[in-house]
């Protein structure tokens, strides 16, 4: 169940960083929730470690929220370096 909560909260937090980073993104909207999903999980493993949420139980903290939403910003600013303007 705790994957799937983070991949709920990934497509939020996808959504979110796409909002908080400028430019345009060389992909569409399935790219955007594929690296919302990435970066929730990634995002969800690091507040496990940093933070001791756990992912059933967070999912209404703050923290898992913040750390979604980080995760994600880094994943959409790696994709951006590696991808690079086209």
């Amino acid at each position: 169940m705790g994957i799937i909560a983070w991949i709920l909260i990934g497509l939020i937090a996808g959504a979110i960083a796409k909002a908080l980073t400028p430019g345009r993104d060389p992909g569409g909207c399935l790219v955007t929730m594929v690296i919302g999903i990435v970066g929730g999980l990634i995002g969800g493993w690091l507040g496990k470690v940093i933070f001791g949420v756990h992912s059933i139980n967070g999912f209404f903290h703050l923290s898992t929220w913040i750390a979604a939403i980080i995760g994600s910003v880094i994943v959409l600013f790696a994709y951006r370096l590696f991808t690079g303007k086209r």
